[in-house]
This record gives C-alpha cells, structure tokens and sequence, in this order.
C-alpha cells in the first residue's frame, strides 16, 4: 500500500498518524526462536481535526485497539510517526522520553471497553479518580476532593458517593467513573476503545449523549473505536474501516453510510439492522473468516473474501485514493468506477 496522501496538516489538526505499523513477534520453542510476525496495523495513516470524532470501525481482528494503544504510546510502534499538536507545534511523540513523555499524558487519555474490569474493585472512587491528579501533582488535600466531586458530577454522578467501591454501581455508573478518570487531567484527545459495547442499550444512548455533552463543552477530540455501526454513525464526523490492518475507507460519516465505495464497507452496512421494510437492504454475506494477519493475503488483502474480486486483486495491492470530495477508497473496483465517471 502507497503512503496516503490525504492528511496536510494545518492549523486545526491535533492528531496526524504517518504509516503506524505494528508487528508483534511471534516465538516458538525453549529459546522462544522468533518464526514470524502479527501485522497488526500495516501502514495507517490519517489525521483528525481539533473538535472533530473520528469513527474507527471494523471486525474484531482488525487492528481497531492496537492502532489506538500505539497512539497512546501503551504499545510501542515497529514503524512510523504520530504527530500530535502541543503548545501549537506538532511534535512526534515517539521523540519523547521521561518528562516530555509524562506532560504529554495530560493530553490524550483513554476510555477502556470494560467498565467492571477497568477499575480497581479495591479502591474507591475517591482513590481511582484522584490517581492521576496525585501522580501528576496537580492537586491534594481538600482541594483534591473538590477536584473529584466537580468531575463526578460533570459525568452525572453524585458527589457523595465517592466513597464507595464499584461494586456499588451498575455498569453505566461506572463507565462514567472511568469517563471522570480520563477527564481527570483536561485532556485534549481522549480514545474511546468500544466504551458502550458492555452495556446495555438503552444505557449506551446515555453514555453517548454524554460523550457529546462534553465534547461540546470542553472542546474534547475523540478517536471513537467501536465494532457498533449504529453508534459511529451517530456520534462521528468522519468514519474509517479497518480490515487486517489497513484503512480500506474512510469518509464523511453520512457520505460514508449513504453511498459506500469499499465492498468491506458494503458489506459491513448490510448488517445494520433497519425498521424501515422500505429502505431494508439484502444482507452480505462475506464468505470464509479474517485471514490470519501473520499470513496476510497477496495483493488486495480483502479479495479472498470479496464478491467483486478480479485477477488483478490477488496480485496488485490497490492504492489509496480519492474517489470523491474527502472519500477515499483503498480499491480497484472504486478506481475503476471512477475512471468511466460512475460515483
């Protein structure tokens, strides 16, 4: 895959991804002999604008939480740069080591997936918020409690109850515990890794609300991961589909679910269930399972699974281009179609 192309970083960009790959290793044997990789994500690039949720979606395997955990410097990246925009420049923060590194942490904070597992059953409330101002140093004593109440209550949360253990609060209580967490610290960039999928759904509009109540307050970025179409569709500005590794597309949220141009991206929206018998669509079915990611497909990496797969597929990897106004495609058949003037 060629280097994308599409991110010029102005002004308004806070995040900038250059060709993030990551390769875990794969041992064998006593001396744990090194015998392959996992291409966990191979080459991404993207950028996201100050305000801005970018939607990150795909099938499990995809690369969706590693991408974001390299971005958090929780994993290390084998190859490539993040660029993120601090005091108005944008610096790599691969670059960064002790000091620099631990100041960055005050802006880009992570959402887990799980509530029930991502905080400590044995701390309080009290304990699991204030860590990060304690660690930091930003506040102690009786001005650290205040701190905790403000936050708990920015999430919805009583005050008062800060006190108590997780054990005490239903699943959607204690995802904003760990919203609260992340806020802790006034980040600029905060990653949503799935922060609904273990709720219930009528808990999940909630907690989205939310999420936007305080983007818009607080001027938040978010980099919202989620396997859940319907939620990206209605929290994202910009969408991105991920399968084995790579972006295969990437759009405006309603461009991207009203006229998809990547056949993945098809037959992921043919899944979305739909009340309206009038605009219900046939379902896709992709034959086969995710190829193993240590052993990736030649060419096009979705052609063993794709309806539409030429000759061409299985030999020449595609290459990222703009189909249409900010509507990239990784695909043979889109540039096809946009060379006999079909959109």
């Amino acid at each position: 895959m060629e280097k994308n192309n599409i991110n010029q970083t102005d002004d308004n960009v806070i995040l900038e991804v250059k060709d993030i790959t990551k390769y875990f290793p794969i041992f064998r044997g006593f001396l744990r002999r090194i015998i392959g990789y996992v291409r966990a994500v191979d080459k991404v690039s993207f950028s996201v604008k100050q305000g801005e949720t970018l939607g990150i979606v795909g099938e499990s395997g995809s690369g969706k939480t590693t991408l974001g955990r390299v971005i958090l410097r929780a994993y290390e990246a084998t190859s490539g740069q993040v660029l993120f925009r601090q005091n108005g420049k944008m610096i790599n923060i691969f670059s960064l080591t002790g000091t620099e590194l631990k100041k960055l942490r005050h802006e880009m904070q992570i959402i887990f997936q799980d509530p029930y597992s991502s905080l400590n059953p044995r701390k309080t409330v009290m304990e699991i918020i204030a860590e990060p101002l304690l660690i930091h140093g930003i506040s102690r004593g009786n001005e650290l409690k205040t701190k905790v109440g403000e936050l708990l209550q920015l999430v919805g949360l009583n005050a008062q109850h800060m006190n108590r253990y997780p054990n005490a609060f239903s699943g959607g209580q204690r995802q904003r515990i760990g919203i609260a967490r992340a806020l802790a610290l006034n980040p600029k960039l905060i990653i949503c890794d799935e922060p609904v999928s273990a709720l219930d759904v009528s808990v999940q509009a909630q907690v989205i609300n939310l999420l936007e109540d305080l983007q818009q307050q607080l001027g938040l970025t978010y980099l919202f991961i989620s396997h859940d179409l319907s939620v990206v569709e209605h929290i994202s500005d910009r969408v991105a589909v991920m399968y084995l590794g790579n972006i295969l597309e990437m759009a405006p949220a309603q461009e991207l679910f009203r006229n998809p141009k990547h056949p993945y991206t098809e037959a992921l929206l043919s899944a979305v269930p739909s009340i309206d018998a009038y605009t219900r669509k046939s379902r896709i079915i992709l034959p086969g399972e995710i190829p193993n990611p240590s052993h990736p497909p030649s060419g096009c990496k979705f052609h063993t699974r794709c309806r539409y797969a030429q000759e061409r597929c299985k030999t020449e990897v595609p290459y990222w281009e703009e189909v249409s106004i900010g509507h990239w495609s990784l695909c043979h058949l889109s540039h096809n179609l946009r060379l006999q003037g079909i959109n």
